[in-house]
C-alpha cells in the first residue's frame, strides 16, 4: 500500500518552493539536452573536419536539416498534446485517462514513424535538391539522409516519449536513456567515419544505432513498474485523440514552420549566394549548430516549467502558474543576454568546432552577428508560448507557433533578399521575426493569462 502511495505522490508538483521543482525538474532536463547537442556538435565536428570534403559535407548536412527537422515534428505533436494532458490529468486524479492519453502517443508515433521512412526514403534525392543541393553538396545530403531516415521510429519514440518519464517526476531516468544513445553515438562516430572509412555515411548510421538505443530504454522504463502511468498496450482512444491533436499542433507546427523556413532559407542562399552559395548553406548549418547550444539553458527550465505549470493549472492552483511564468522569463531572458553578449564579442571559437575553413568561419561570423541579433527576445518567445501549452490553448499555442515562422520569417526571407539587402537578407529576416514576434506574442500572453493569474482570476482553457 505505502508503494502505492508512493507512486501516486510522484510528480505532485503542488506542493514545494516552484524555482526548486522548476529546477529539479530542468536541470536532468538540460544535462540531457547538451548530451544531445554534444554528440550532434562532435557529428559535425567529425564531419566538418572530413579532410578535403569537410566544407562540402557540413553544407550536405546543412541542406538535410529540414528533412530532419520535419520528421521531429511529429514527435512533438504527440509529446507537447500527450504529455500536456496527461500531466493536467494527473493532477485532477484521474490516471486511467493519463495512462490512454501516453498509450494513444505511442501507437501514434509508431504509425506515422512507418510511413514517413518508406516516404521520405523514396524521394529523398528529389527533395533534398529542391530543399538547396547542388551538384557538389547533393551527393553527401543523400548518403546522410537515406540513412538516417531508417531510423524514425526509433528516433520519434526517443524524443516523443522520453518527456512522458520527465512529465512523471523522473527527470534523472529520462536524462539517463538520452545519455544512453549520446554516450554510444560519440563512440560509434569516429569508428564508422574514420575506422571504416564510412564518412558521412558513418556518422547516420551512428546516429541510428544510438537513437535505437535511447528508444528501447524508454519503453523499457516505461513499461516497467516503476512509473505511476505504465505502457501496457497500444491504443487509440478516439475521445482523446481530438485533443492530443489540437494542442500537439503548436509542437508540430512549431517544428513543422522550422523546416519550412530552413527550406525557404536554403532556396535563397542557394539563389542569392553566388559562387558562395555552397559556403552560405555551410554557413547558416553552423549558426544553426550554435543556435542549439544557446538554447539549452532555456529548453530545460521552460519543459521543467511546462510541467509544473500543467499540473498545478489541474490541481486550480493559479498562484503557483504564476511563480512558474515569472521564474520562465526571468531566468530565460537573464541567460539569453548573456550568450547575446558572447555571440557578439567572441563567436569565432564556437564555429572552429565545426570546421577549419577559413572562409566559412569569416562568413559564418559576419552572419551569426546579424542572425543572432535579436537573441534576447527569444526569451519572451518561449515563456509566452510555453504558458499557452501548458495551459491548454491550442490556439493561441497554434497562432503564435505560425506567427513568427510563416507570417514573419518565411516572407521576410523571401523579400527582403529582393529589395537590394541581397544574400545578408536572409539573416536579418531572422533578426526582426525574433523582435516582432516574441514581443506579441509575449504581450498577448500577459494580458490573456498571466495578468489574470497574478489577480487569481484566470479564464478557463481556450479550447
Amino acid at each position: 500500500m505505502n508503494t502505492e502511495i508512493a507512486k501516486s505522490q510522484q510528480g505532485d508538483f503542488s506542493k514545494g518552493s516552484v524555482p526548486v521543482l522548476i529546477l529539479k525538474l530542468g536541470l536532468p532536463i538540460m544535462l540531457a539536452e547538451m548530451v544531445v547537442v554534444l554528440y550532434n556538435i562532435v557529428d559535425r565536428a567529425y564531419i566538418g573536419h572530413m579532410g578535403d570534403t569537410g566544407t562540402l559535407a557540413i553544407t550536405g548536412l546543412g541542406v538535410c536539416f529540414p528533412l530532419i527537422t520535419f520528421i521531429s515534428a511529429f514527435a512533438n505533436l504527440c509529446s507537447t498534446g500527450g504529455t500536456t494532458l496527461a500531466t493536467i490529468a494527473r493532477g485532477e486524479n484521474k490516471d486511467e485517462k493519463a495512462e490512454r492519453m501516453m498509450a494513444t502517443s505511442f501507437s501514434l508515433l509508431l504509425i506515422i514513424g512507418a510511413v514517413l521512412t518508406v516516404l521520405l526514403f523514396a524521394i529523398a534525392p528529389w527533395i533534398l535538391e529542391i530543399l538547396g543541393g547542388d551538384e557538389s553538396s547533393l551527393p553527401y545530403a543523400v548518403d546522410y539522409f537515406r540513412i538516417y531516415v531508417i531510423g524514425t521510429i526509433p528516433v520519434l519514440i526517443s524524443l516523443g516519449m522520453n518527456p512522458f518519464i520527465t512529465a512523471q517526476g523522473f527527470p534523472k531516468t529520462g536524462m539517463s536513456t538520452v545519455v544512453l544513445g549520446a554516450v554510444l553515438n560519440i563512440a560509434l562516430d569516429p569508428l564508422f567515419i574514420f575506422v571504416f572509412d564510412m564518412g558521412i555515411r558513418g556518422a547516420a548510421l551512428a546516429t541510428v544505432i544510438s537513437q535505437s538505443a535511447s528508444a528501447l530504454g524508454v519503453v523499457f522504463f516505461l513499461r516497467s513498474k516503476r512509473p505511476p502511468l505504465r505502457l501496457k498496450r497500444l491504443l487509440i482512444d478516439k475521445k482523446q485523440l481530438p485533443g492530443l491533436i489540437r494542442l500537439g499542433a503548436t509542437g508540430f507546427t512549431f517544428k513543422v514552420t522550422t523546416s519550412m523556413t530552413q527550406a525557404v532559407v536554403n532556396i535563397m542562399l542557394k539563389s542569392f549566394g553566388g559562387d558562395l552559395r555552397t559556403l552560405y548553406v555551410g554557413a547558416m548549418s553552423l549558426a544553426n549548430s550554435a543556435r542549439e547550444i544557446m538554447s539549452l539553458p532555456n529548453s530545460g527550465v521552460t519543459a521543467a516549467g511546462q510541467n509544473v505549470m500543467s499540473y498545478n493549472y489541474g490541481a486550480k492552483q493559479n498562484k503557483r502558474v504564476s511563480e512558474c511564468i515569472r521564474f520562465i522569463f526571468v531566468s530565460g531572458l537573464l541567460v539569453n543576454i548573456l550568450l547575446w553578449l558572447a555571440m557578439l564579442i567572441i563567436p569565432e571559437p564556437v564555429f572552429r568546432i565545426f570546421s577549419d575553413d577559413e572562409e566559412l568561419i569569416r562568413l559564418t561570423v559576419h552572419c551569426a552577428r546579424i542572425y543572432f541579433g535579436a537573441f534576447p527576445f527569444m526569451a519572451l518567445q518561449m515563456s509566452g508560448q510555453t504558458t499557452f501549452v501548458a495551459l491548454n490553448y491550442p490556439k493561441h499555442a497554434l497562432f503564435f507557433s505560425m506567427l513568427r515562422k510563416i507570417l514573419l520569417v518565411t516572407p521576410l526571407t523571401i523579400l527582403l533578399p529582393n529589395i537590394g539587402m541581397g544574400v545578408d537578407g536572409v539573416f536579418w529576416a531572422e533578426f526582426l521575426s525574433q523582435l516582432l514576434g516574441a514581443s506579441i506574442c509575449f504581450t498577448t500572453m500577459y494580458f490573456t493569462i498571466w495578468r489574470k493569474m497574478k489577480k487569481g482570476t484566470a479564464e478557463a482553457a481556450g479550447t
